[in-house]
């Protein structure tokens, strides 16, 4: 089983994770910002972090460069996961350091397939 953290502001979308992801076998810890998701993965090591990019204070790009390019984290994984589905936003992802862009709402196949490699 592995641990995937969800760093997303909305609750309806973290409820879907869980549901998702707790069903596929996994253990689920979420945060609700980027700062609070940071922290998390310092703290947890997940297996790998699902980050959506908007959200209040630090947004997702943001986090997403913090976690991979960390002393402590930069091993973990990271996909984005947005509503932002311009080919630019999914560059500007992989410069960060994102392994994978998922445009919500998600398809639960291909994020499973973006998420077995990693894992």
């Amino acid at each position: 089983m592995s641990k995937v953290l969800v760093i997303d502001d909305s609750p309806t979308e973290i409820f879907q994770f869980k549901l998702m992801l707790e069903g596929l076998g996994h253990e689920v810890i979420t945060a609700e910002n980027g700062q609070d998701g940071v922290a998390l993965a310092i703290r947890e090591q997940p297996d790998l972090v699902l980050m959506d990019i908007v959200m209040p204070g630090m947004n997702g790009f943001h986090a997403t460069r913090q976690i991979c390019r960390g002393a402590k984290t930069q091993h973990i994984p990271v996909i984005i996961v947005s509503s932002k589905d311009q080919e630019t936003d999914k560059v500007w992802g992989e410069r960060q350091g994102a392994k994978g862009y998922v445009t919500k709402p998600v398809d639960t196949t291909e994020l499973v397939a973006m998420m077995g490699p990693l894992l």
